[in-house]
């Protein structure tokens, strides 16, 4: 009945697993599903596209949540909603330190909240901290994965394409990437006592790169290198959701 499936995202108000990797791309999400035993599309509605089945015995949640900060937080709240709690996100993102390769990925630690969301739910010195224990899980999953990876603060920015307004200067602050919808996940997580993180697949140079054409070729997230990269971190997200459940993140 429609009165059980909550509004936004039509998930169901009971019955799903407590433990939730969420991605971008509803077809990621059935990619990642694919990894799992037993898995069953649960629902799809606009961008949101969920999946439920087993990992190694766990049963685990795999959502997407489209493009953008406002949109997504509308599925963290409604999985919150719905029992879930814990969520790792998986996304792309684009590198923003020397050192970090198209393919590698970037355990985050923290979010810089320029999201275009939380900003109208609390005041700005509010943090986007990343739980420690969803850190040091996805570490130890990327580490036994032999996935190259790396360690740092990120920024969550609600605009994909720079416009007419210079972009925050962020030169010598030590960020590894940024993408667009994690900040949104760990201010939820925050608010809602979960516990969440984020592991994201460097898909390209940093944003003035990724617009410099003569200098890049322009922005391609469809080569081998990243779908590679999106392989290994589509079980380093699974795995670090069973190391979280059974108490061996550290």
């Amino acid at each position: 009945m429609t009165q059980d499936l909550l509004p936004i995202t039509r998930i169901p108000r009971t019955g799903l697993p407590p433990h939730a990797v969420v991605v971008g791309d509803p077809a990621r999400a059935a990619a990642v599903a694919a990894l799992l035993d037993g898995a069953e599309e649960v629902s799809y509605h606009r961008e949101y596209r969920v999946f439920s089945g087993s990992w190694k015995g766990l049963p685990v949640v795999v959502a997407s949540h489209g493009v953008g900060g406002p949109g997504a937080i509308l599925l963290f709240q409604e999985l919150a909603d719905a029992g879930v709690r814990t969520i790792l996100r998986f996304g792309t993102a684009g590198a923003m330190r020397p050192g970090i390769r198209d393919g590698d990925l970037v355990i985050a630690e923290a979010a810089v909240r320029d999201d275009g969301v939380t900003q109208q739910l609390l005041p700005p010195e509010y943090p986007a901290v990343a739980a420690p224990e969803a850190v040091l899980a996805l570490q130890r999953a990327a580490r036994e994965q032999g996935a190259p990876h790396h360690r740092g603060f990120v920024w969550t920015r609600a605009a994909f394409q720079p416009g007419l307004i210079p972009l925050p200067s962020y030169d010598g602050a030590g960020l590894a990437a940024i993408e667009m919808e994690l900040s949104a996940l760990l201010v939820t997580a925050s608010l809602r006592g979960l516990t969440a993180g984020g592991v994201l697949v460097i898909d390209g140079a940093n944003a003035d790169e990724l617009v410099d054409e003569k200098a890049t070729g322009g922005y391609n997230p469809h080569r081998e290198v990243v779908a590679a990269g999106v392989e290994r971190g589509s079980v380093v997200s699974l795995e670090a959701l069973r190391l979280l459940a059974e108490g061996e993140a550290l």
